[in-house]
């Protein structure tokens, strides 16, 4: 399996986790707002009713005489309501103009039982036809009509005066005076949780095509540094092994002919043996940079950080790359202040770090040019700037020095033994210890890199 086929089964299969998990997410969370919703209108509708019978059972109930005939009682209390087995005249009165601003009768009915569970009274509406005659034990009932429209009907227990008082020795039946139902067709509830499902049935298919969408839009974005990563690491492989192969390749040569060298020949067996050293020597240097490199990345150097004083270490860098600078004609020249200025880190590593950039600048500038290395405190940063009269660098390859193996001059650096990872290790150690920094160049100009740390 290539990369590109690699890449892209961990890209679909990243979405679709992705888009999975967040379909599950959002299903439940649709169905629990579902249901919330209908729970929220249902509790809604119940308390209305119960307010609705409360209402009617405390206007009613101080005027329940049990003496009386419970169809003359009906008839004077409630004179809209339409009696069992009489005929049904609705003529507007104030209790029926109250009780109709209480409920809507094309929604709501009432009806009236005595204590035996026969039913006396009703208020007149089309709704009474469907339903079922017979009083039913449950405070709170539903039930479904033949033509199939539900209904749901709340029963509150009315009391007389004179049975009141018997409440307490008798059984609550034989002393109520009758029950008073509340009840309402469930079509509009039906309608709003047939709108609910609609909505959820259009909506959610077409939130999940968005989130198939975004979760391979941004499984692409998540794959993005990993792919970089990936191929970085390939072009690394590929550098390194370069690398090696050079100087690799030039030691087996060397070997091999020495040993087809006659014995009778000891300074050329002499030669050949500084080539395998010098070339071993060019192994050994590349394999413990790269060891530096990722120890740095890695964070994981065994020494502490202390205090280093940066005078003393860029004058000393300062006289020992004198020589260099002499053998390339070149003019090295340092600007130490007189005020010692100290940072917290690894001294090693910073005489690394400055000394990568010393020869740097030797190495690119031209014979008769010169390399000024200056240290001072800026905004309690120490600031280390190295400005040569080199080559320069092009704008265009200035984001690309920091890489491994890079070089703007790949020839002329490995000539001179170069390996392409002084500015990538020099990065990594302004990067270990929190500092910054930075290239200012222009071709055939020269360059100034500028090392920023705090101050300790």
């Amino acid at each position: 399996m290539n990369t590109s086929q690699l890449f892209r089964r961990s890209r679909t299969r990243l979405a679709l986790w992705y888009a999975g998990v967040m379909a599950v997410i959002l299903s439940l969370s649709g169905f629990s707002m579902y249901r919330f919703l209908i729970q929220s209108n249902w509790e809604a509708m119940e308390r209305e009713m119960e307010s609705i019978a409360g209402t009617l059972h405390d206007s009613l109930e101080p005027m329940l005489p049990a003496s009386e005939e419970p169809t003359a009682i009906l008839r004077r209390i409630l004179p809209e309501l339409c009696l069992v087995d009489q005929p049904c005249n609705v003529s507007p009165t104030l209790i029926q103009r109250h009780t109709t601003g209480i409920s809507d009768r094309s929604t709501y009915y009432i009806r009236l039982f005595n204590y035996q569970g026969k039913l006396l009274a009703f208020s007149p509406s089309q709704i009474l036809k469907e339903l079922p005659s017979s009083l039913s034990d449950h405070p709170w009932q539903t039930f479904q009509s033949a033509n199939g429209v539900r209904y749901h009907q709340f029963t509150i227990i009315l009391h007389s005066d004179d049975a009141k008082s018997h409440q307490i020795q008798q059984h609550k039946v034989k002393t109520s005076w009758g029950y008073l139902q509340i009840g309402r067709t469930l079509e509009p509830f039906d309608a709003e949780v047939k709108r609910i499902k609609i909505i959820l049935a259009i909506g959610l298919p077409i939130a999940l095509i968005l989130i198939a969408i975004s979760s391979w839009w941004l499984s692409k974005l998540a794959m993005q540094p990993i792919y970089k990563s990936y191929q970085q690491q390939q072009q690394f492989t590929a550098n390194a092994a370069h690398e090696l192969r050079s100087p690799l390749a030039s030691l087996l040569a060397t070997v091999e002919a020495i040993l087809r060298v006659p014995q009778a020949n000891p300074e050329d067996t002499q030669t050949m043996l500084y080539k395998v050293e010098k070339q071993g020597r060019r192994l050994s240097n590349l394999i413990a940079d790269l060891l530096l490199l990722s120890s740095l990345e890695q964070n994981s150097s065994p020494k502490k950080f202390r205090s280093c004083c940066l005078n003393d270490l860029v004058s000393d860098l300062t006289e020992e790359m004198s020589e260099l600078a002499t053998a390339s004609d070149i003019h090295l020249t340092s600007q130490v202040p007189s005020i010692e200025i100290y940072v917290l880190g690894n001294e090693s590593q910073l005489y690394r770090l400055v000394s990568n950039l010393i020869a740097n600048a030797i190495q690119y500038s031209p014979a008769q040019g010169s390399v000024h290395i200056s240290l001072e405190v800026q905004d309690h940063n120490a600031v280390i700037a190295v400005q040569d009269t080199g080559i320069g660098i092009p704008k265009s390859e200035q984001n690309r020095i920091f890489d491994r193996f890079y070089r703007v001059d790949g020839d002329r650096s490995r000539k001179t033994g170069g390996t392409g990872l002084g500015l990538a290790i020099a990065q990594a150690i302004v990067h270990h210890h929190q500092g910054q920094i930075t290239v200012k160049s222009e071709q055939e100009q020269g360059s100034l890199f500028m090392i920023h740390l705090p101050c300790h």
